[in-house]
């Protein structure tokens, strides 16, 4: 039978794992002749979530699980999921049940019957957030899809299916700055979208901070897109450009007054002028720097502590790395 991997990216989600495992199982007994997999990746939980995750692989032997030596991320835990995933279709999803486990039927049915690559999942509201974070949320969609030329969708997320074809597809990108969502618009396929309502989580507090979301907003606009690098050329031209029509305009107004103007005053302004956008285009600079710097470390992405997985349908591995 065919087989589909569900990928579950956990950070100290000890309060949710109860209500999604359940959840899980009631999908897969709803999909006839298909297998299920249902891989945890721990993020280096701080709590009880690789304990009760463990429980579950000891009296479900389709549950399996990779832990981490300490917190790489969850850019690194899809990775290492669709990296240990033996399906035929691969779900990413999270466990605080914000992502709705029942439109695994739908996905399923998306890729198998109608010929779909993959079948993502996008939110049509923000019903329930604060109006900040879905101002921010907005704004980064729209401007990554004109910066990065990839065609994103508001409201989406990291929720979907993949056949194996689009799964190799991803896998084959080996960058260390991931940005799963870019990778997913940049790869192609035909991918179907399917909406669900805003969901709050089930328990526990969100991991995504407003500055987290933000500075992932950054990597992936950073990460597909050289765009800023030319922004920072035009405003170099325009600080130019500025800096000798005021050089210009104090000198006409000079001559023409016949007035002193404040040469402290003058300076002060213009340092602060170059000073204010040579910091801002050295901050750009440095962001692409800094990913070239980690790429050529050639680090690996995460370190596995401890594992439960299938390298193959028949061969079940089981075992500890001490690091």
């Amino acid at each position: 039978m065919e087989t589909i991997t569900v990928v579950v990216p956990c950070y100290n989600e000890e309060d949710v794992l109860k209500s999604f495992y359940n959840e899980m199982i009631k999908v897969a007994s709803e999909i006839e002749n298909v297998d299920f997999e249902i891989l945890f990746i721990d993020d280096g939980s701080k709590d009880k979530t690789l304990s009760i995750i463990k429980n579950y692989s000891m009296i479900d032997s389709r549950v399996k699980y990779i832990s981490f030596s300490r917190n790489f991320g969850k850019e690194a835990a899809i990775y290492a999921g669709l990296k240990a995933a033996i399906g035929d279709y691969v779900v990413i999803i999270d466990a605080d049940l914000q992502h709705p486990p029942r439109l695994i039927k739908d996905m399923y049915y998306g890729i198998a019957k109608e010929g779909y690559d993959s079948v993502a999942a996008y939110r049509k509201d923000r019903t329930g957030e604060s109006k900040i974070r879905a101002f921010f949320s907005r704004a980064f969609f729209k401007l990554a899809s004109k910066i990065t030329k990839l065609e994103f969708r508001e409201g989406e997320e990291d929720y979907r299916m993949m056949n194996r074809k689009f799964v190799d597809a991803v896998l084959s990108i080996k960058e260390k700055n991931r940005f799963t969502k870019g990778i997913f618009q940049w790869v192609g396929f035909n991918v179907k979208w399917i909406e669900h309502e805003n969901i709050n989580r089930v328990a526990g507090n969100s991991k995504w901070s407003i500055f987290k979301l933000f500075t992932y907003s950054l990597d992936g606009i950073i990460g597909f897109s050289t765009v800023p690098l030319i922004i920072s050329s035009f405003l170099g031209l325009i600080l130019c450009l500025i800096s000798t029509i005021l050089g210009i305009y104090l000198i006409i107004k000079g001559i023409s007054t016949n007035s002193v103007i404040s040469s402290s005053l003058i300076s002060i302004l213009v340092t602060l002028l170059i000073s204010g956008v040579q910091l801002f285009l050295f901050g750009i600079l440095g962001q692409y720097l800094g990913k070239v710097y980690l790429e050529i470390k050639e680090r690996p992405l995460y370190i596995i502590k401890d594992q439960k997985i299938l390298v193959n349908k028949d061969i079940e591995i089981n075992e500890e790395f001490k690091v």
